[in-house]
């Protein structure tokens, strides 16, 4: 099995800054794509930025240019780094992996969750 633990949300200003962190841990062979996604009250999740393990990256439309993505493999870490944020931007964000664990198939992973909260 593979656990991810996030850190890093809180409440920020508009305009602020925020570091999301997501570290797996666990009996891990290997971890393909990690991402992160976020929900808001009564919304659908939804994708927030994705990023491969050779370093390709993607985000949404609505992030792009504020948000960054990028991973530590040798910490199996993923971060989330988020500046200008936006009370749309208001959400709990969750980290998500494809990992293979110890004599397991590729399976997709999520952690519990960090609240991210913008005030306008």
């Amino acid at each position: 099995q593979v656990q991810l633990v996030e850190s890093g949300g809180g409440l920020v200003q508009a305009g602020g800054s925020l570091r999301l962190s997501c570290a797996a841990s666990g009996s891990i062979f290997s971890i393909n794509a990690m991402g992160w996604y976020r929900q808001a009250p009564g919304k659908q999740r939804e994708l927030v930025a994705i990023i491969t393990s050779g370093g390709s990256t993607n985000y949404a439309d609505s992030v792009k240019g504020r948000f960054t993505i990028s991973r530590d493999n040798a910490k199996n870490t993923v971060y989330l780094q988020m500046t200008r944020l936006k009370p749309e931007d208001t959400a709990v964000y969750y980290c998500n992996c494809n990992a293979v664990a110890a004599f397991q198939s590729a399976s997709q992973y999520w952690g519990q969750g960090t609240q991210v909260t913008v005030s306008s």
